[in-house]
């Protein structure tokens, strides 16, 4: 399972596989129970976890940076029930996230989260992406215009009119 593929969904708990997308919606598969289900668009939002930002005293960081912290941190994964526990832990943890605004439910579910990443063995990563395709982009819309073919302009068919007439 690839980290990249994973997206949280706006009023369902826990974490998802995106397994297929559809103009309507998602097919997606539990990372808890395993159970696949279809996810209306129209009901529910997607965030891929790679695209999330965690607010830090400086810039934003990727919430990768913060369950690598996680990783590495040889604190005890706290209750995430009890409120101060997880804001103590993060404390340690990752001291330079922004407690202000970064909300206690929020760490709750970054602490929910890690768990379950950890029980279903995601690589926790970015993934990643070629230097040289972005260029190759830029110049293909450079070019693009250029190579653009005049539009016609319609003109009615006289042909037929004048062929009638003789």
């Amino acid at each position: 399972m690839e980290y990249s593929k994973l997206v949280a969904v706006t009023g369902l708990p826990g974490l998802f596989e995106l397994i297929n997308s559809k103009t309507d919606g998602a097919i997606v598969r539990s990372l808890e129970d395993k159970t696949t289900r279809f996810v209306s668009s129209r009901v529910h939002n997607f965030s891929h976890l790679e695209s999330i930002e965690v607010y830090s005293t400086g810039e934003n960081v990727n919430l990768v940076d913060v369950l690598n912290a996680m990783g590495k941190a040889s604190e005890k994964l706290p209750d995430e029930k009890d409120a101060s526990a997880v804001k103590k832990y993060f404390q340690k943890v990752y001291p330079e996230m922004d407690f202000d605004r970064v909300y206690v439910s929020d760490m709750k579910k970054m602490v929910k989260w890690f768990e379950v990443l950890k029980k279903n063995n995601v690589e926790i990563k970015l993934s990643e992406t070629p230097e040289e395709e972005p260029e190759k982009q830029e110049v293909i819309a450079a070019e693009s215009p250029a190579k653009k073919p005049a539009a016609k302009k319609d003109t009615p068919k006289k042909s037929t009119a004048k062929k009638k007439a003789s």
